[in-house]
């Protein structure tokens, strides 16, 4: 499932090429022609994510919420600006502040992106717009860009209040807000429950945004065993989990990958982090050695998912 990352620099991407212009909305899939009714030819005016939520707004006060869950994408197709290729080798490439990349040269491309966990170009496009492939549930279109919804979990069109409302369901985003408030409203959510850590971390009451790759990674950055309940936690363990989540956070919206490891050297693209297998710590290593002490990594299920973590460094 894409996490907040993800969701966030899809939200840019609107900014980028949907806001500000008039937009055509249908439904070729025929599953959301209603919805799609409702916001064909009115101007997109703003995209905002929270944690896997997105919400696009039109000028007659109507939101498109979308949350992408486990087989949700969206293509791009037209004049759009790819942030990240795959290099001649086929080999991923990151880019984005923190890195230098051969894609991040600015200029507009006749290209087709998909955006889900990450970001790779997949083709180009001679006519534009294509014909929808797939059982696409929107279709969003302007003069030069179209955006293809595919296999979203929640896809609907709400008015301000229900976008309100939705949002206050929502635990704190440090994208949105990295202050103090948002902060103590994490740590009291967690040390008033008996609910271990590793659930916590999930629940997107609690926290928005983190996955099943992020919950793993920020847990053993911490050494921190999953099991450990909410209230047994002390205020300073919960605070720092707190500001590494905002840390990777803004690592991933940067560079549109989850980069859970420090001191890779200044270029990882070209390092240790060019390859996925080495970004993580824990994360999809189920019976390998721990890169600290050696010891196998356990994968448990926890929460219907599953969760990976070293039994001897997360005491």
């Amino acid at each position: 499932m894409p996490e907040g990352h993800s969701v966030h620099r899809l939200a840019r991407r609107f900014d980028q090429l949907f806001v500000g212009r008039q937009v055509s909305a249908s439904s070729p899939q025929g599953r959301f022609a209603g919805g799609a009714t409702l916001i064909d030819g009115r101007w997109m005016t703003r995209a905002i994510a929270v944690g896997k939520h997105m919400f696009l707004e039109f000028d007659n006060d109507l939101w498109l919420h979308v949350h992408l869950g486990l087989y949700g994408a969206w293509d791009f197709a037209g004049d759009i600006h790819a942030e990240a290729l795959s290099s001649p080798s086929g080999e991923e490439t990151v880019v984005g502040e923190h890195e230098d990349s051969l894609s991040s040269i600015g200029a507009p491309r006749r290209a087709r992106l998909r955006v889900s966990e990450d970001e790779t170009l997949t083709g180009d496009s001679e006519n534009f717009p294509a014909a929808p492939v797939g059982a696409v549930r929107v279709r969003l279109l302007t003069h030069s860009t179209v955006a293809d919804l595919r296999g979203p979990t929640a896809c609907d069109v709400l008015r301000a209040e229900e976008v309100q409302a939705k949002i206050d369901t929502l635990g704190p985003d440090p994208i949105l807000d990295s202050g103090r408030k948002a902060e103590n409203r994490f740590v009291a959510s967690v040390m008033k429950r008996a609910t271990p850590i590793g659930l916590l971390l999930m629940d997107q009451s609690v926290v928005a945004g983190i996955g099943n790759v992020y919950r793993a990674e920020i847990l053993f950055r911490a050494r921190l065993n999953p099991y450990t309940r909410g209230r047994d936690l002390d205020e300073k363990t919960v605070r720092a989990l707190w500001k590494d989540w905002a840390k990777l956070l803004k690592i991933g919206v940067d560079t549109g990958q989850m980069l859970t490891r420090d001191n890779l050297g200044p270029n990882p693209a070209r390092g240790p982090m060019a390859r996925r297998a080495n970004r993580h710590w824990v994360y999809h290593r189920e019976g390998l050695p721990c890169r600290v002490c050696d010891f196998p990594i356990v994968m448990d299920v926890m929460g219907a998912r599953k969760l990976y973590w070293c039994p001897q460094d997360q005491v």
